[in-house]
């Protein structure tokens, strides 16, 4: 079902003459905004604060239940969860570098809404996430345009800034490093990184300085030791703002090399790696299916596992051994096609993503058999409700469908943004994974 102030802005933007249809060309061209070079969709969407933050409180919950996944079913031994997620050696030696320390809660949790509910489709425990320097100023730039502001004063709109929440986050961090002055953060990408992302990162620069923060944009080869105190160039770093990958560091020849003094340095305490190596030990896909499989409930406690059963669709690892139990999830993979999408685990951004309604079946069993050789999850499909939007070129209000993004940090939930696409145009919702995928505030009332 569509949110009545959906309906209330759509009313007023189909109006002879309203300027709403045509706001976020404003927006577009707003100094803050300048450097990304996506597209915007026509209209922001709107949610119930009090719906937002429950979900969000949920994250935050389910993201403990995450974290403690090594010791509650493992008896905290990492090469056993490591084998069970399909992360090889190679990658769970970089990933565990720091000793497999817990992360701090910082990412982006992807889901749907349904027309009754949100529902998860992954949770983001990562620093790497994109949309935080859009999130917090795309309503910001909105309610600095008439007639925008009068729609939202008269509604109640509001927003969580999440460049506001980030910028605290990482001033926090830096505090004991930076005693008596502002901490120097440096985000730092992998190697040859900025020749895709400058322009994105840019922009979340801008924004982090926007806040007062002394922010800074490199590459993990830019960054030297100079007696025991990491540099970039003449500036001593305080922190740094992991958007270097796993994949990134392991697909370098001198990519262990680079990264080797930011571990040493946060070891030593002279610089604080935010987040370290080891969020991706739960930003894996498999670890959904984890809190998903029947076999591992009576580790969970009845409250844990009410919340597991709210936000999370039915979800299931292709990795394992031959055993009646697999063979049995197999057929009902093969059987279910079309209520079914896989994932491989440890890729984002729709990444090898194949979704069974779109597939013949020769293509579906195919992406089960390397889902099984190379580990992925099969997830129930979750349809999103339709957002009705009016486009500004023709006047006509369209249907279009919405991938939400909820931004957590330590202090709690950060703001969201969302993703859209033109309905059932494309099984994955996401910037890099489709063409005419648009971006959109999130405003609550």
């Amino acid at each position: 079902m569509t949110d009545h102030i959906t309906e209330l802005y759509n009313k007023e933007s189909l109006a002879k003459g309203s300027a709403l249809p045509g706001i976020m060309g404003e927006v577009e061209r707003d100094p803050a905004l300048a450097n990304w070079t996506g597209s915007y969709l026509s209209r922001p969407l709107f949610i119930e604060k009090r719906e937002i933050q429950a979900f969000a409180d949920d994250v935050l919950a389910l993201f403990d239940v995450i974290t403690s996944l090594p010791q509650r079913l493992f008896d905290g031994d990492l090469d056993r969860y490591c084998d069970a997620l399909g992360i090889d050696d190679q990658r769970k030696k970089l990933i565990i570098r720091l000793g497999g320390i817990t992360p701090p809660r910082y990412g982006r949790a992807d889901m749907y809404h349904n027309g009754t509910s949100f529902k998860l489709l992954e949770i983001g425990i990562a620093s790497e996430v994109g949309g935080a320097d859009r999130a917090g100023e795309i309503p910001r730039a909105l309610l600095d345009a008439e007639p925008f502001a009068a729609f939202a004063a008269q509604h109640g709109l509001g927003y969580t800034h999440t460049g506001r929440a980030v910028a605290e986050t990482l001033v926090q961090a830096g505090a004991e490093i930076a005693t008596g002055r502002e901490p120097v953060v440096a985000l730092l990408e992998g190697p040859g990184g900025l020749a895709n992302y400058a322009s994105h990162w840019n922009t979340f620069r801008d924004v982090m300085r926007g806040f007062g923060v002394d922010f800074h944009v490199a590459e993990v080869g830019d960054v030297e030791d100079r007696d025991g105190k990491l540099h970039l160039g003449d500036l001593p770093v305080d922190v740094i703002l992991r958007c270097f990958t796993v994949e990134e560091i392991i697909g370098d020849e001198h990519g262990a090399e680079l990264v080797e003094p930011i571990f040493r340095a946060h070891e030593a305490g002279t610089v604080f790696l935010f987040t370290p190596m080891e969020s991706n030990l739960f930003a894996n896909k498999a670890c959904l299916a984890l809190l998903s499989d029947p076999r591992h409930r009576s580790s969970f406690s009845e409250e844990e596992l009410t919340l597991i059963d709210r936000v999370l669709p039915w979800t299931r690892s292709l990795k394992g051994e031959p055993s009646p139990e697999h063979d049995e999830l197999l057929a009902y993979a093969r059987e279910h096609r079309e209520e079914l999408i896989l994932k491989p685990n440890a890729f984002y951004g729709g990444t090898g993503v194949v979704a069974g309604w779109t597939s013949t079946e020769d293509e579906w069993l195919a992406a089960l058999a390397q889902g099984v050789a190379e580990g992925a999850i099969v997830q129930e499909r979750v349809v999103p409700r339709s957002e009705p939007v009016v486009n500004p070129l023709t006047g006509e209000e369209e249907a279009w469908q919405a991938a939400w993004g909820l931004f957590y940090t330590p202090g709690g939930y950060a703001g969201a943004y969302a993703r859209a696409v033109p309905a059932f145009e494309s099984p994955v919702i996401g910037v890099t994974a489709y063409k005419n995928t648009r971006t959109a505030g999130v405003l609550h009332y």
